[in-house]
């Protein structure tokens, strides 16, 4: 059997066909990306019951998306945070925060990185081009920014399937301030922001900051699916995106 990968969604006015409603959804790519690695994905909308989820998955995957609401972390808004989603602020950190107490590998892309360290007590730096001076990690609505990342824990899990270097698709303007309890930096940009978060001492706990679901291989997604597996002697081939 597949591990079973819940991937998180959120809700936005959508059009197909002749309609135009509320839908719950998340890009395809995260999809294929945990079909290709191995896994079975399954879409968790922010209204769904914590236990229950995590009664039927055997990992998760945190998606990207709006800021999280400043509020979380006891800070008041910097003016360039926006389209703010309180409902699924409240869904997921109770997810992730479920499945942290019962040790379910967690993979958190992005947004689901920030919540990560927010659910662990950490802050936010609200907009990075206040202390960088340019907006490299976004440079164009809609267009993923290149730049590089330097993986500095070198026992991590990322070392181990990234290595020490790595060139990267990015969409963010925020990024983890002070670190939530029991993470741990193991990556950050030539800007010094932080790129990369492992909790050391858990099954699997990574965060990144960036978008692996665009690159050109699923590694930090195999290693997901093998951390996620009840068998780990039946893991399967590597599979490229290609």
């Amino acid at each position: 059997m597949r591990p079973v990968i819940g991937i998180t969604t959120y809700v936005e006015r959508a059009r197909w066909g002749p309609w135009e409603t509320d839908a719950a959804l998340v890009p395809a790519v995260y999809v294929r990306v945990v079909e290709c690695a191995g896994g079975r994905a399954v879409l968790v909308p922010p209204a769904m019951e914590v236990d229950e989820v995590l009664d039927v998955v055997d990992g998760l995957l945190f998606t990207g998306g709006a800021d999280v609401d400043p509020a979380r972390y006891g800070a008041d808004p910097h003016g360039s945070v926006s389209a703010l989603r309180p409902d699924r602020d409240r869904a997921e950190l109770a997810l992730l925060r479920g499945a942290l107490d019962r040790d379910l590998p967690v993979l958190c892309v992005c947004r689901g990185m920030q919540l990560l360290n927010v659910a662990r007590g950490g802050t936010l730096e609200q907009h990075l081009p206040q202390r960088t001076g340019i907006d490299a990690h976004m440079e164009s609505p809609g267009v993923f920014a290149l730049h590089e990342v330097n993986i500095e824990a070198a026992e991590g899990v990322m070392a181990s399937v990234l290595g020490s270097r790595r060139v990267v698709r990015s969409h963010h303007h925020q990024a983890p301030d002070l670190l939530g309890e029991g993470l741990q930096c193991v990556a950050r940009a030539p800007d010094g922001t932080v790129e990369g978060l492992e909790m050391p001492g858990r099954t699997f706990v990574v965060g990144v900051l960036w978008h692996p679901e665009e690159d050109e291989d699923c590694a930090l997604f195999e290693a997901l699916i093998d951390a996620a597996r009840v068998d780990p002697a039946a893991a399967g081939p590597s599979c490229g995106l290609n």
